[in-house]
């Protein structure tokens, strides 16, 4: 496992260096699939000696061609920098059933644990307001709501990561985290002035600013999470967020697609986790995208929220200084990362 104590650049030389790691995988879905042409395939990756079989590591994501090159870029550095990388088993949720995209996950992974889920988009498109980037509003951005109903009930805990990261430590250091009873762990930001998340209709209305009495809300990613997903099912969470988006619907009290509802029921009432855990930003602000730099202090995962994502940058020449972080675990074939280019 590499440190992310290391300096950044030690991290792309070790990559680029160590591309010889050995993998297993399953899959446990049985369609048919022709091997596309689009990604190379990655490197096989094998559990330490000491791993025990049986301490499985569940990890959520949305899968869609959109998406793609993000989400197989972040299961890759999953995989490399994971001390037992047999024991992550993914769980990838998508709108429709789409060929080429499970043909491609197949054929880039050849040994990858996965399963592959249906959403059920009606479930949600009556709920969905107009916010303030077109991305958000599509339903796949909600699936997470509804990964507690989705997933196998067996499944006790569950870590949802976003297709726009990449992971520079250990997921088992995540997975590890002691949610101390609460329903959800995620990277939480105090200092953030948390009146910013909601309209002033929602502010000036006697009964809807009392929301938050008796807790001290702060915003959190949903970006990364991770869920006691009994916890969830039994708290009725899906119902709770389904609410709050009929009450948008009707009131216009936020601006930012799925996460207001999540800070509305959960805000001040989940485990905080450690800030190197969420590098977010780096893909700027919603509305233009512009590039940020990274924010000080360790990081275990960078993180592309916004609107600029970095296989985009990447391909129009015009990339952000830390967008070079992501490219070494870009997989996509007409893109090959050279570190003497930088």
């Amino acid at each position: 496992m590499v440190s992310s104590s290391l300096p950044f650049l030690a991290l792309l030389l070790l990559y680029i260096i160590n591309t010889s790691a050995t993998a297993t995988t399953t899959t446990t879905t049985n369609y048919s699939y022709a091997p596309p042409a689009t990604f190379r395939e990655a490197p096989a990756f094998r559990n330490a000696d000491f791993c025990e079989n049986g301490n499985r590591i569940h990890v959520a994501m949305t899968l869609d061609a959109n998406y793609l090159r993000g989400t197989i870029a972040a299961v890759l550095s999953i995989l490399k920098h994971s001390t037992c990388p047999e024991n992550v088993e993914f769980h990838f949720l998508w709108a429709r059933f789409e060929p080429k995209v499970y043909s491609t996950i197949k054929a880039t992974f050849p040994y990858l644990k996965f399963k592959v889920y249906k959403f059920d988009s009606n479930r949600v498109i009556g709920l969905i307001s107009k916010s303030i980037r077109q991305a958000l509003d599509q339903p796949l951005n909600y699936a997470r709501i509804y990964l507690a109903d989705i997933i196998p009930w067996e499944v006790k805990r569950i870590i949802y990561l976003d297709s726009d990261l990449v992971m520079v430590d250990d997921i088992s250091k995540l997975w590890g985290v002691d949610l101390e009873g609460k329903v959800l762990a995620a990277p939480e930001y105090c200092h953030a002035d948390f009146t910013l998340y909601f309209s002033d209709l929602f502010w000036s209305d006697p009964e809807l600013s009392k929301t938050f009495d008796g807790r001290k809300p702060c915003y959190f990613n949903t970006g990364v999470m991770i869920m006691d997903v009994d916890k969830w099912r039994q708290g009725g969470y899906t119902r709770k967020v389904e609410e709050w988006m009929a009450v948008q619907k009707q009131m216009r009290i936020y601006e930012l697609g799925s996460l207001p509802p999540f800070l509305l029921v959960l805000a001040g009432n989940i485990k905080g986790v450690d800030h190197r855990w969420n590098q977010h930003g780096l893909g700027g602000d919603n509305i233009e995208g512009k590039c940020r730099n990274l924010h000080p202090g360790p990081i275990s995962l960078l993180h592309w929220s916004g609107k600029g994502k970095p296989w985009l940058r990447l391909d129009s020449q015009k990339p952000c200084s830390v967008d070079h972080l992501w490219a070494p675990y870009d997989l996509y074939k007409s893109f090959k990362y050279s570190i003497e280019d930088h």
